[in-house]
């Protein structure tokens, strides 16, 4: 009886985690960016989810790279609303930034997760560019799924602090 009742709060316990993957791209852990660098981050389209736009999850998801990011850089700014990637690394060039940071919502499912037992997701792209050259430096993608315990508070924003911080850190050593 003792074992069942440890098996059954272990199954509630599992329930209540959060996951969250951090899949890295072309850089491999193998880039160092400038610290002192000066860095643009874009804002990306609002998450969709069948015919469901997710309003202002774009904003969401730039302020999460933002909060990241200023961990390591003196100055990071964020778009004032979406720009196509064209856009965004024009501003960054006239800015006189070092770096572009472009993220692209891939996934964004915010569930009533307490009574279907559909968990929220996020999956967001992340790439760095060299703003004077163009060139892409590194990506990643960043995934996060809630537990099915969430009680009515969470939200795919933040499922995003923990990967895109550990994201964030290992550009930087």
């Amino acid at each position: 009886m003792r074992i069942l009742g440890m098996i059954v709060i272990s199954m509630i316990l599992a329930g209540c985690a959060d996951t969250h993957e951090l899949l890295r791209g072309s850089g491999n852990g193998q880039v160092a960016l400038n610290r002192s660098a000066l860095v643009y981050i874009a804002i990306p389209k609002d998450g969709v989810y069948g015919g469901t736009v997710y309003n202002g999850s774009g904003q969401n998801t730039a302020q999460v790279i933002l909060a990241a990011f200023s961990k390591y850089l003196p100055q990071v700014v964020t778009a004032q609303a979406y720009e196509d990637y064209k856009e965004s690394l024009d501003r960054a060039k006239k800015g006189n930034y070092s770096y572009l940071i472009y993220p692209t919502i891939l996934e964004w499912e915010d569930r009533a997760t307490e009574w279907s037992a559909i968990p929220d997701r996020v999956s967001v792209k992340i790439i760095v560019v060299d703003a004077n050259t163009g060139r892409v430096i590194d990506s990643a993608i960043v995934n996060g799924k809630s537990g099915l315990a969430t009680f009515g508070g969470d939200h795919p924003q933040d499922l995003l602090p923990k990967p895109v911080g550990e994201y964030a850190s290992s550009l930087f050593r």
